[in-house]
This record gives structure tokens, C-alpha cells and sequence, in this order.
């Protein structure tokens, strides 16, 4: 296992940049997901880190040394991408083995590793097989097994499930996991996938625009985070946000109605953030916002349900269960004020502590 240190780290392609001064250190044995839309930076920096891309400006240090002009193999890393590379004409067992043959590892150390790996991986039936013989979950442990058998010290994973159906997703998530908690290795994982950043992250670096916003734990970015572009990108669901006028510790919504907020900043606001899963159907006297529904999604254990109100805004409303209701209905929203998120006019959150 290995520390990752990112300093003043800079990309560009011409004059064109692309990373603006990441600063980061990922602890050895931790496990980060680096999460962004596409064209944000996260893949490139990924690569970057691999030696993959070369680097404008800046340092990467893997386990105390600086790394810059070091070759990629010479790294103590290994990769693994989306696409699983495999080659066709080489069973399991050589696919995993061929890198260390390469490198005139003994025969008897090659073996040994390629088995542990596969016991890792539960793949040891198919290493006699084929790739064209295996399903793509099975392809994607293979080429998890070919980075294992390595032994490096940071793992490298470039949004490894995205050619996987949602059935395989799930269950090769739960995979790395395991893996991870294994192995107590370094591993930096890309996704676009916010549900994978929440489940597999010991901490989720947030990226845009080739800046990083925020990094923190999973639950510290869900409570806490820092401005709009955060807020509305983490979690399953989009937040809510909605424009609120403010007096004091008085907050008006749109269409008229207020609650009071305890937050000392409240003064400053100017939108609301709340999550689908903070709101609720109610009655008129109880309700802040009155609207109707557009879209009814259902889910089974629940439902979202996206509500127009008259001024041309959209809520989404998660609900538990499989509630009786029906398209183009007036429905009545509340929420607690308790669990609401303020913004100023630049995004950023107001702190209530």
C-alpha cells in the first residue's frame, strides 16, 4: 500500500486547460472515488496518476516519491478500464498470468498468485475457459485478477462497470468492496455513477469544470455540502432548489408561503435546497407549496413523483410504498425546516453552525 499526493497538479492540451491546481493526498489503504459529469477531469487525472498522461504542472507522489517523469509500469500501479482488454486467444489463467510472465516472475510464484486471485475473485472454475466463454461480469473480474496479481501499490479503476447491465453493476459493486476491505489496498475509482461513489467511497472527491468542489465522506457531502453544484449532483435524487426571499429568519417561497429557519445566515439566502426523500404530501393548512403532477415514477418499495406548481417550478417527491395516485391531480407538498439547505446568490451553502 502506497499514499497518493496531488499538488498544484495542472493539465492542458495546447492552450487549452483542462486541471486547475488539484490539490490532494489519499491515504494509504483508503479507498476514493473520484465523481464528476463527463468532461469534468476525472478520468484524466486518473490517468495522470497511471503515467498514462503527461503532466503540465504540478507533483504526483505515490508512496513519498515524486512520480512525474517515472514510466508508467515503473509506478507500482495497475489499472483497470472500462473496457476489460482481454486478450481472446488466451485462456483465464494466461490473461492473468501473461504481465507477470512478462516480467520473468517464477513460474512457481506465477501460479500461486494467479490462484489467490481467482480464489479472491471466485473465479476459479473458468480458468481454463476462454473470454469469449465468459459473461461480462466474469471478463470484468478477470481483468480485476490481472490488476491483483501485480501486487501494486495503488489499485487504479476507470468506471470499470460502465459495460456491465444493472443486475452485473450491482453485484460487481459489491465485489470491489469486498475486494477493497481483502485486500486493505490504496484503490482510486472514476465513476459518473453517484450511487457507486455513496457505496463504495471511503471518501468521494467531487469534480467540475477541472476543480475539485468538495472532497468528504459520503454522508459528510450528502448533509453537508458546500454549494449547489454539490448538492445537486450527490445522492440518488437531484435536490430541490427553489428561489426564497428572506427577512430576517423568514423565508418566502414561491407562491407565497414562509417557514422559519433557524440557520443564523438566513438573511443571506437566496434558494432553498431540499431532497425529494424531505418532502411529503399533507393537507392545504400544513403544506408550503401546491402543485400538479406531471410524472409518476414507480419504484416498488417507493415512488417520485415530480409536481409542477403554478409559477413553473418542479418538485420531486420521494414516497414510500406504492401510493394511490394519479397524473394531473393537485397535490399539496410540505417539508421540515429543519432538514432544509440554504444558498447565497453565488451557490455557495450558509452554514446553520
Amino acid at each position: 500500500m502506497s499514499d497518493v499526493q496531488l499538488s498544484g497538479v495542472h493539465k492542458s492540451y495546447g492552450n487549452v486547460p483542462v486541471l486547475h491546481g488539484v490539490d490532494l493526498t489519499i491515504k494509504s489503504g483508503e479507498f476514493v472515488v473520484f465523481v464528476g459529469p463527463s468532461g469534468c477531469g476525472k478520468s484524466t487525472l486518473l490517468r495522470m496518476i497511471a503515467g498514462l498522461e503527461h503532466i503540465t504542472g504540478g507533483e504526483v507522489r505515490i508512496g513519498g516519491k515524486v512520480v512525474n517523469d517515472v514510466p508508467s509500469p515503473q509506478r507500482g500501479i495497475a489499472m483497470v478500464f472500462q473496457s476489460y482488454a482481454l486478450y481472446p486467444h488466451m485462456s483465464v489463467y494466461d490473461n492473468m498470468a501473461f504481465g507477470l510472465k512478462l516480467a520473468k516472475t517464477p513460474k512457481a510464484e506465477v501460479d500461486k498468485r494467479v490462484r489467490e486471485a481467482a480464489r479472491i475473485l471466485q473465479i476459479e472454475p473458468y480458468l481454463d475457459r476462454m473470454p469469449k466463454a465468459l459473461s461480462g461480469g466474469q471478463r470484468q473480474r478477470v481483468a480485476i485478477g490481472r490488476a491483483i496479481v501485480r501486487q501494486p501499490k495503488v489499485f487504479l479503476f476507470d468506471e470499470p462497470l460502465s459495460n456491465l447491465d444493472a443486475a452485473l453493476r450491482g453485484q460487481t459493486r459489491v465485489e470491489i468492496a469486498k475486494l477493497h476491505d481483502t485486500l486493505d489496498a490504496t484503490m482510486i475509482y472514476v465513476t459518473h455513477d453517484q450511487v457507486e461513489a455513496m457505496t463504495l467511497a471511503d471518501r468521494i472527491v467531487v469534480l467540475n469544470a477541472g476543480r475539485i468542489e468538495q472532497v468528504g465522506t459520503p454522508l459528510e457531502l450528502y448533509r453537508h455540502p458546500v454549494n449547489t453544484f454539490v448538492a445537486g449532483f450527490i445522492a440518488n435524487h437531484t435536490m430541490n432548489f427553489v428561489a426564497v426571499t428572506p427577512k430576517g429568519s423568514t423565508l418566502t417561497l414561491p407562491g407565497g408561503k414562509t417557514i422559519v429557519t433557524s440557520n443564523p445566515q438566513a438573511a443571506k439566502a437566496a434558494s432553498l435546497g431540499v431532497r425529494p426523500e424531505h418532502l411529503g404530501l399533507t393537507d392545504t393548512a400544513n403544506a408550503q407549496f401546491t402543485g400538479t403532477i406531471e410524472v409518476i415514477e414507480q419504484f416498488g418499495e417507493y415512488a417520485l413523483i415530480h409536481v409542477l406548481l403554478a409559477d413553473g417550478n418542479h418538485l420531486t417527491v420521494k414516497l414510500d410504498g406504492a401510493p394511490d395516485l394519479h397524473l394531473h391531480t393537485e397535490v399539496h407538498v410540505g417539508l421540515d425546516p429543519a432538514v432544509v439547505h440554504l444558498f447565497d446568490a453565488e451557490g455557495r451553502a450558509l452554514r446553520s453552525v
